[in-house]
């Protein structure tokens, strides 16, 4: 049986070495910092993307890859293999990356079995999704099988984001300077998630960065009680907020599978410095 390909961008945070394990195509989006230009993961890694944002007194901008992009990988994996692609992205309520790859599909001058998916999630959130997929192409999986395991698996996921900073939602026009401003002032750590329609709204603010970790393990545990689950922790420039997730996870749930990876620079650019993300599905 012919493998399934897979594709998806840069915006999974997917970590290297799985991408290259599992034979992950990953086209980057990108980062601008005035007149310069990096593509995401590739020209810059999250480490030196977050001393340049917190150095920068503009916050850079992010853009797509263009239509070309997605179909040039399109058109390479055809030539490889008449193996159907799937290909996974970052929510279409976030960024215009999802219409870039269906215009790359419609731009096809040869029939190629391409579906493209709106995954309604960022980061690691269809990251898992991804490492899931390319998990399930290499034992055999067809096209429709993948699919419906990722719909199961986008169905019962949670999320959390806990942002260290207002600082980077106020720039990026999330919330007002006032705003900001007093929840700064108050040391408010807005606890974010993302919801059907792939839109990121607030759960809640909690006072305090602890109270914050013990409101996220009481929403999961509401969530999913004592069930197997897998998750992925991200974070930005954060190792110490990270290993601190994974080990309240590791005392309150009942973990299986645990991945540890990095927020990159184009979805660092909208949270900021000191974010920490949790992803959640039952096993």
């Amino acid at each position: 049986m012919r493998q399934v390909r897979i594709v998806t961008d840069s915006t999974a945070d997917i970590p290297a070495e799985l991408q290259h394990t599992l034979d992950i195509h990953v086209v980057p989006l990108k980062v601008h910092f005035g007149t310069d230009t990096y593509q995401d993961g590739v020209d810059m890694g999250s480490e030196a993307f977050f001393e340049k944002l917190v150095a920068s007194h503009v916050l850079p901008t992010t853009s797509q890859p263009s239509p070309v992009e997605f179909l040039e990988t399109f058109k390479r994996l055809a030539k490889e293999s008449d193996a159907p692609i799937l290909s996974f992205h970052l929510s279409s309520a976030l960024s215009g990356t999802y219409q870039s790859a269906i215009l790359a599909q419609n731009m096809l001058e040869v029939p190629v079995d391409v579906t493209v998916i709106d995954s309604k999630l960022c980061s690691y959130g269809f990251g898992m999704h991804v490492v899931a997929a390319a998990e399930a192409a290499r034992e055999g999986k067809s096209k429709d099988e993948i699919i419906q395991l990722v719909d199961r698996m986008r169905k019962e996921m949670k999320l959390y984001f806990l942002v260290d900073t207002l600082e980077y939602l106020q720039k990026g026009g999330r919330i007002g300077k006032a705003a900001a401003l007093l929840g700064s002032l108050l040391n408010i750590k807005p606890i974010l998630s993302m919801n059907a329609d792939g839109e990121v709204y607030s759960v809640d603010k909690v006072r305090g960065h602890k109270k914050a970790l013990a409101r996220i393990a009481e929403l999961l545990k509401r969530d999913f009680g004592d069930r197997p689950l897998q998750i992925g922790i991200a974070d930005a420039n954060s190792k110490a907020g990270a290993e601190e997730f994974s080990l309240m996870m590791e005392q309150h749930f009942n973990v299986k599978h645990q991945q540890l990876t990095q927020i990159g620079p184009v979805v660092g650019t909208h949270t900021g410095p000191g974010t920490v993300a949790v992803f959640v599905c039952p096993v």
